[in-house]
């Protein structure tokens, strides 16, 4: 019989409560730092969130106009003399302006949320910066239990208590999760359902055949697809984790069974929206760029060229997938750092994580959601290519849906790829301080381009500068960033003294258990 997954550890405990907290700290100075409307896509997003609150409904694609009160918010450039989000609305007459707010091309269960969010803070009596700073630290809160999920999901996969909060530090390792989930978008909440339907899915192919786990499962992929289209690549990973997971009825009927009714209820919950669209537009998603971006076509004698397509896509997804910050993501990390991280973190599972061992059908089945994630992405954005001769929908954020699929690869790999015990505490201590300098990196990184001429350093004048764009007082700032590095700092000491025993010490890697089966004493697969 398969050892079962070691009872957690206090110290354990202690390191996730720190790792979480500390990646909740972070999330508030990225919410804090960023400068109004300036991560990406913000301007709409809280626009369509600002139209939802004053009761302009939900129009069709392409329709949504951004109000003339966020386009003066948008160009008020210090936050202290910006009147009021109310001020600006009954000025303006709560009008239209001739620029087109795409996001009705999405479900508008995030700008409900968020109007409520607007409505909660008295937006009218507010100004931009202080409101957009609310729907922000919503979009926080959404992502905030990544680093949890990342940790339950790798100890599932490993029986390793170890690796197990290596993929807790990882979800620190991606600045631009931090910075997206503290923005206004509604990526945060996709992510947050995403990697609990993973967490969930993973359970489920270990062995948690118990029906409330199910359910848990199909409530947690229906709700994941209400909020956007980048969450529909679960659908069939869910389909293909349910169908392989092992049941205590033998047979694939009984399987198949179980895999419709998670996908019907899933269905009954999410999917009433994308069933409204291909009955009314007659597509999946229609584009909400239209009036923006027509279709054009190419000059005579030119197509497609898919070198400079493959060539632009890999590099805009790896940079923007890592750490390319700003409205206009302009402000990037070297490339030393996202394209190192991208080869070594896709070497490591191409190499190591699918070879024949216990837990291939569970590293198979993780794989599928990032590849169909990647098959979709690049198939729409080459048909957008062909349509208006421009390469865009090729962003790293579209696939954070599927960043636990890809720690709980990795941690399959690295595993298998480092054998002693011995390796696989220095491994962890050497990747958890990695993890721990790049997340305090990417905020001195933004802070140095947005504050100090693009240098990383602290000067009385950058100080200002953030004062004048920041809705948080600067020693506030200051305080957290001394906070969340003395915290990371503990939490790697503690991860780094952490004893492992029963099955997580040995160097089997990716083997799984069905753990309710093996309690029952049953026969483990």
């Amino acid at each position: 019989m398969t050892d079962p997954v070691p009872p957690v550890q206090r110290r354990e405990w202690v390191v996730i409560a720190a790792v979480t907290a500390t990646f909740g700290l972070l999330l508030v100075l990225w919410a804090a730092l960023v400068p109004t409307f300036q991560a990406p896509d913000e301007r709409a997003h809280f626009d369509a969130a600002l139209h939802v609150a004053i009761g302009d409904g939900w129009p069709d694609p392409g329709d949504l106009r951004i109000l003339e009160a966020v386009q003066q918010a948008t160009s008020t450039s210090h936050a202290d003399s910006a009147p009021t989000m109310g001020d600006l609305l009954r000025s303006t007459g709560a009008a239209p302006s001739d620029a087109v707010d795409q996001m009705t091309q999405h479900p508008p269960a995030y700008y409900v949320v968020a109007a409520g969010v607007l409505h909660l803070v008295h937006f009218e009596s507010l100004q931009p910066h202080a409101a957009l700073l609310a729907v922000r630290l919503l979009g926080a809160l959404f992502v905030l239990p990544l680093p949890a999920l990342a940790w339950a999901t790798v100890r599932r996969v490993t029986r390793s208590p170890r690796a197990a909060l290596v993929g807790a530090f990882a979800v620190l390792a991606v600045p631009e999760l931090a910075s997206i989930g503290a923005s206004a978008s509604n990526d945060a909440p996709v992510v947050l359902f995403a990697a609990t339907t993973v967490w969930l899915a993973v359970r489920v192919m270990t062995g948690d055949d118990r029906v409330r786990t199910a359910l848990a499962l199909a409530l947690s992929l229906g709700v994941a697809i209400l909020w956007k289209g980048t969450a529909l690549p679960l659908i069939p990973f869910v389909a293909v984790a349910v169908l392989v997971a092992p049941l205590r009825r033998a047979g694939v009927l009984p399987r198949a069974v179980r895999a419709l009714w998670v996908l019907a209820l899933a269905a009954v919950v999410g999917a009433w929206w994308w069933v409204r669209n291909l009955l009314v537009f007659h597509t999946l998603q229609p584009s909400g760029f239209s009036a923006i971006r027509p279709p054009k076509p190419f000059p005579a004698g030119t197509g497609p060229d898919p070198a400079a397509f493959v060539d632009v896509s890999w590099s805009t997804i790896a940079r923007t997938f890592w750490g390319s910050f700003g409205g206009r993501a302009q402000w990037i990390l070297s490339p030393v750092v996202f394209e190192t991280a991208t080869v070594l973190g896709l070497g490591a599972v191409l190499v190591w994580a699918f070879r024949r061992a216990p837990g291939l059908r569970v590293a198979i089945t993780l794989a599928v959601l990032p590849a169909t994630v990647f098959v979709l992405q690049t198939s729409n954005a080459w048909g957008s290519y062909e349509a208006t001769t421009f390469i865009g929908a090729t962003q790293g954020r579209y696939y954070f849906p599927a960043l636990l699929a890809f720690i709980a690869l990795s941690a399959i790999a690295w595993r298998r790829a480092v054998q002693t015990d011995r390796g696989h505490r220095r491994f962890a201590v050497v990747v958890s301080a990695l993890s721990a300098g790049l997340a305090v990196y990417g905020l001195l990184f933004t802070y140095g381009s947005v504050a100090e001429h693009s240098r990383i350093r602290v000067t009385p004048r950058g100080l200002d500068v953030l004062a004048a764009s920041s809705p948080v007082p600067v020693p506030v700032i200051v305080v957290g960033w001394v906070v969340a590095v003395v915290v990371l700092a503990v939490a790697v000491v503690l991860a780094a003294t952490l004893r492992t025993g029963g099955g997580g010490g040995g160097g089997g890697g990716g083997q799984t258990v069905p753990l309710d089966t093996a309690r029952r004493g049953g026969t483990t697969t």
